[in-house]
């Protein structure tokens, strides 16, 4: 027997230490519900999960980033469709421009309205924005650049997590939708669409209104296989960071059922280690009997 050292009582103490800190490391992962709590618990899967959800936050981005160009190709193609009535609208007026049962003071009457819908037509395309970005003025029509405070050219939109231009990103390219741009009204270069004031003018405006008609369409056909794509892209999106989140499950959470079976472990050793440990802070006292006697 020694007074001066218990060594008995010091081997408890360490041992209570230990099961105490394994006892404290399972309350924090039932508690957090994750196995990883700092980098201490798995350095090298704390740094796959970190980059997992760096990933996943940026593809949840990359979905909202594809539903706003949804949403801004559907109100190009809005704006579209009424500059389509407009166009339908002109080529009426032209037909009945061409024929020759209205005198030239009548025919000038039919021109008047001509150019106001042409005028309309660019006022639409010049108003028609999403977030203060002009769709159909031909702002996005050319090759991106991004390099400065305001991009022009073509409209970029950034779903992926990385950088890749054949992977994270393309590109929405609306054309000038104006009627100048279209050929028709007093505000185009000289040509077929240019007035219907005379008969012959009204004739070949016919043809410059269905060359217009034919422009529009095909920017209205482009929109609909990029907002087609954009669907698919979000489909797609959604499924890898709902992949990568089980991933990122697997790795960070804590299997509850087998914690909690260690937990109880630690939960009793611990309680035997406390108890041992009154024990053997007893001895030296046994000591003394001797002493006495």
């Amino acid at each position: 027997m020694y007074i001066n050292n218990n060594l008995m009582a010091l081997n408890v103490s360490n041992t209570l230490a230990s099961h105490y800190s394994n006892l404290q490391t399972s309350t924090k992962r039932l508690s957090s519900g994750l196995r990883i709590t700092s980098s201490a618990d798995d350095a090298a899967g704390l740094a796959i999960r970190e980059l997992m959800r760096a990933d996943i936050a940026a593809l949840n981005q990359g979905v909202r980033n594809a539903n706003d160009a949804i949403s801004l190709i559907q109100t190009a193609d809005g704006a579209l469709g009424v500059i389509d009535e407009k166009l339908i609208r002109m080529k009426e007026l032209a037909e009945q421009a061409a024929t020759g049962t209205y005198d030239s003071t009548q025919r000038l009457m039919i021109e008047s309205e001509y150019q106001a819908m042409a005028s309309e037509i660019t006022r639409i395309a010049n108003a028609t924005d999403f977030n203060g970005v002009h769709l159909l003025n031909g702002n996005l029509s050319g090759k991106h650049n991004g390099s400065g405070i305001t991009a022009t050219g073509a409209l970029k939109v950034h779903f992926g997590s990385g950088n890749d231009s054949a992977e994270d990103y393309y590109y929405i390219e609306i054309g000038n939708a104006t009627a100048s741009a279209l050929g028709l009204g007093n505000a185009a270069a000289a040509g077929s669409g240019f007035s219907i004031s005379t008969q012959d003018a009204a004739q070949k405006a016919l043809t410059a209104i269905n060359n217009a008609i034919v422009s529009k369409d095909k920017i209205r056909a482009n929109l609909g296989a990029m907002q087609n794509r954009l669907e698919n892209t979000i489909s797609n999106l959604t499924t890898q960071a709902e992949n990568l989140q089980a991933a990122e499950s697997r790795i960070s959470d804590v299997d509850v059922a087998a914690e909690m079976t260690q937990f109880v472990r630690n939960q009793i050793l611990t309680q035997a280690a406390v108890a041992m440990l009154s024990q053997a802070n007893s001895m030296p006292r046994m000591a003394l009997s001797l002493i006495g006697g």
